[in-house]
């Protein structure tokens, strides 16, 4: 009878034998698996739990809000979430009202290990796109976290850092760190858009927030573009005197995200 090696934790099998696989590399296949008949989704903090149970403490969640506005920046935020003084109603920011992410937010700021903010600027977006502008902003918001991350959950896209990480797809609907990320930076880029209003109060940017709408066009054809308006954007383009930048296909870059 042949004999089979028993697997131990942290080795998978390979070819009839057995390999050790990386600490980091065990928890992305963890958090890639989605079992049958699994809702789509809970906000709930099970993944940072299965991260510190396998020996990671710094878990950032990472997400960027802004991402389809025709004006101002992309913002990012990232979050490392204590453990021992949990937040409440974590979502989705774009599914809580203003009032409550406000609330929120703020006890985000009080009770996280750490969180920060990092902007990409409209230039920048036209020149690099929006899709790399808004892996750039989250990508420098986890760099500016004190402590550092050990681990980063990011939602949806890949980020150019030299820690273990895993993209989830609507990673801001079922997991706190990256809802909490998500509402620091919704709430950071609205006070902006509230702030870029006194100078530019004929564009509506309190009520809109820089978005595609019927009174941001009429404003647009009214009276100008501002500088700050990304122009590499199709709408935006098309109400434009002149613009040197090629047809925008920007929001394809996300199509298979």
């Amino acid at each position: 009878m042949a004999r089979v090696a028993a697997k131990s934790p942290g080795t998978e099998r390979a070819a009839g034998r057995l390999i050790k696989v990386p600490r980091a590399a065990r928890a992305v296949k963890l958090l890639s698996a989605v079992k049958p008949g699994q809702p789509r989704w809970k906000c709930q903090g099970s993944l940072e739990q299965e991260l510190r149970a396998r020996g990671f403490h710094l878990i950032a969640g990472a997400d960027e809000v802004g991402r389809g506005s025709l004006f101002g920046a992309v913002v990012a935020a990232a979050v490392i979430l204590s453990p021992d003084a949990p937040v409440r109603g974590l979502n989705d920011s774009k599914q809580i009202d203003p009032e409550r992410r406000e609330v929120l937010s703020q006890r985000i700021q009080e009770r996280a290990l750490a969180w920060s903010v990092a902007a990409v600027d409209a230039a920048t977006i036209d020149r690099i796109n929006i899709y790399q502008a808004s892996r750039l902003a989250m990508k420098m918001a986890v760099e500016q976290l004190m402590p550092q991350a050990d681990f980063v959950l990011v939602d949806a896209v890949p980020l150019d850092l030299p820690l273990p990480q895993q993209p989830l797809v609507q990673g801001d609907e079922r997991c706190h760190a990256i809802a909490a990320a998500s509402i620091v930076a919704k709430v950071y880029r609205d006070q902006m858009m509230r702030e870029w209003d006194a100078f530019y109060p004929e564009y509506g940017l309190a009520n809109h927030k820089g978005y595609y709408c019927p009174e941001h066009i009429a404003a647009i054809r009214k009276h100008g573009l501002t500088p700050l308006h990304r122009f590499s954007f199709d709408p935006v383009r098309r109400n434009a005197l002149f613009s040197p930048l090629p047809q925008d296909r920007q929001m394809e870059m996300f199509a298979a995200v």
